[in-house]
């Protein structure tokens, strides 16, 4: 799979992260939207560990960005997208996060109700025993693609059509979820997490919606706390993918626009 797409013009000064881990392809609409008026990388992970997919971004900005960039992460991106930030902060101009994971742990248990409470009975039993096999599954591909209907409907609340998103979005890897998360949910239950970020120099962003079963707190909380430079968005009437939600997509892409 090609790693990089690219919108827009030269220089590339803004550069958007997709989620999963393993979901590529799912943030395009984001990065065509901002290209309209400026330069846009969408880099695509391809790495199945945290190290890997830290390196394959780090080396993609340095090689095609406009240094240093602005960086938009959408929740394991936002990770992702932090990380580089806390480690390479000479690459960096601004990190925006979009629908962070909670940095801390004890935020975990009420990801997990709100996501439940979404659910009809049948749906949170399948829910529950397709994460309880996910880890051990020879082939966890179909477990993945049943598990992302089920958060389309838990994670989100009211969405409309994007009609390139079909086109876009790459088939989830379930191998690279299953490596990359593991590791990444140990660095949140160490702590090792957010204590990247006193090493954060740039400005930082967070953008969440208020339906958004991840814990709005759970940002907004431990990062007010360390980075020294930190504002947080709310969006109302919007769960974890602001632009496609009805309510709040308007008001995303006019934060994304004052804030590139």
């Amino acid at each position: 799979m090609n790693n990089l797409r690219r919108y827009g013009e030269e220089p590339y000064r803004v550069a958007v992260v997709h989620g999963g881990p393993g979901a590529p392809g799912t943030v395009a609409a984001i990065a065509r939207e901002l290209a309209q008026i400026r330069g846009v990388l969408e880099p695509l992970q391809t790495k199945n560990t945290v190290e890997g997919q830290v390196a394959e971004l780090r080396e993609t900005l340095e090689r095609y960005a406009a240094l240093p960039v602005t960086l938009i992460g959408h929740s394991w991106g936002a990770w992702l997208a932090y990380i580089v930030a806390a480690r390479f902060p000479g690459l960096v101009r601004k990190l925006i996060l979009v629908s962070s994971g909670p940095f801390e742990a004890g935020y975990v248990p009420q990801l997990q109700a709100n996501r439940l409470t979404r659910l009809d009975p049948a749906e949170r039993t399948e829910f529950t025993e397709l994460l309880g096999q996910l880890g051990s599954a020879p082939d966890p591909a179909p477990l993945m693609r049943r598990l992302e209907a089920l958060v389309e409907k838990s994670d989100n609340y009211e969405t409309i059509p994007i009609p390139t998103d079909a086109a876009d979005v790459a088939p989830a890897n379930g191998e690279q979820h299953q490596g990359v998360w593991a590791e990444a949910a140990q660095l949140r239950r160490t702590g090792a997490l957010l204590d990247m970020a006193r090493l954060i120099t740039c400005p930082v962003v967070a953008i969440h919606g208020d339906c958004d079963p991840h814990p709005a707190l759970g940002v907004k909380e431990p990062l007010a706390r360390v980075v020294q430079d930190f504002r947080f968005c709310l969006l109302e009437k919007c769960g974890h993918s602001p632009w496609k939600e009805r309510h709040a997509r308007d008001e995303f892409y006019r934060i994304l626009h004052a804030e590139i």
